[in-house]
């Protein structure tokens, strides 16, 4: 409500936007993506892709729900009512900002997105150091059975050495990362998510105390109804609303200080550090074992 007035029918209707938006299914690149895969990566990668279709729902709901606010307004505002007019107006105030509070979340939850990206990446880089430790075992295991004499087998045993070497650094930088992007995405999902409830729970009590201005009282044919006289408080409310949303923080858990006084920030460079120094000693271990069968080699 920090960019809205205390009257939603200044921005005109909002149904241009309904019409066409909808996409074509069938083939497209982004499917080709999805078969050619590591097999390690899959899954993480559907996961995403699913994360997308829910990111689109949620700013197709914030988009509908302010259409639906300028809806409410547009009606109540040719009922020739004071009160219905004034009232609606004000609710769809509200229903608007309701459905920004949906298009922010919608945009948090992409960031988090993102965040799992950096681990199907990597993924992506591990399966190739599984797939040549595999393959080298695979022709040792034949050569065992067909010739094992065969002097080429010392060499392939070497090979496999330091093929695990090199998997054991790409392991290590795979599980550092994972645990890392898994624990900062999810945290800054789940809170876009508080933000989103406790917000959207702060518009529709001031909703209700809106509503709470019409009166419903029924009345016989041939009684006038009092005049409106709550266009101020009507405002006022609006604007109370807008001083909640913009003095709200998040609530700080005495857990998360002892957490980000144990393991760093979650969303400064302390995991990150972390996982690096613990990825570079994985990294000297294997450097290690790999110039140690290359000693033996020579």
């Amino acid at each position: 409500m920090m960019n809205r007035g205390l009257s939603i029918r200044s921005k005109g209707s909002s149904n241009k936007s309904r019409g066409g938006g909808g996409t074509s299914g069938g083939f497209s690149f982004s499917s080709l993506r999805g078969v050619s895969q590591p097999e390690l990566s899959k899954k993480l990668y559907r996961l995403i892709k699913s994360e997308n279709n829910l990111i689109s729902a949620h700013e197709t709901a914030g988009r509908e729900r302010v259409s639906i606010a300028t809806q409410l307004s547009e009606w109540g505002e040719q009922t020739n009512d004071d009160a219905v007019s004034d009232i609606s107006d004000k609710v769809g105030v509200v229903l608007s900002e309701i459905g920004e509070q949906e298009d922010q979340y919608a945009h948090a939850l992409d960031d988090s997105r993102a965040v799992l990206k950096a681990v199907r990446n990597t993924e992506k880089s591990v399966q190739p150091s599984r797939d040549n430790k595999a393959k080298i075992a695979d022709q040792i295991a034949l050569l065992k059975t067909k010739e094992p004499d065969s002097p080429r087998l010392v060499i392939l045993e070497q090979e496999l050495v330091r093929a695990e070497a090199e998997n054991l650094v790409a392991e290590a930088q795979l599980t550092n990362i994972t645990r890392q992007k898994l624990k900062e995405s999810f945290e800054a999902e789940f809170a876009a998510t508080i933000e989103r409830a406790e917000k959207q729970i702060i518009l529709a009590r001031h909703g209700q105390r809106l509503l709470k201005l019409l009166d419903d009282t029924p009345v016989v044919p041939g009684d006038t109804r009092a005049a409106y006289q709550y266009s101020g408080q009507a405002r006022q409310i609006l604007n109370d609303a807008e001083d909640d949303l913009r003095e709200w923080q998040p609530e700080i858990q005495d857990d998360d200080a002892e957490a980000n006084g144990h393991e760093g920030s979650i969303t400064g460079n302390g995991h990150t550090e972390e996982a690096g120094a613990e990825a570079e000693g994985a990294s000297a271990e294997g450097v290690a074992v790999v110039e140690r069968v290359d000693g033996e080699a020579a």
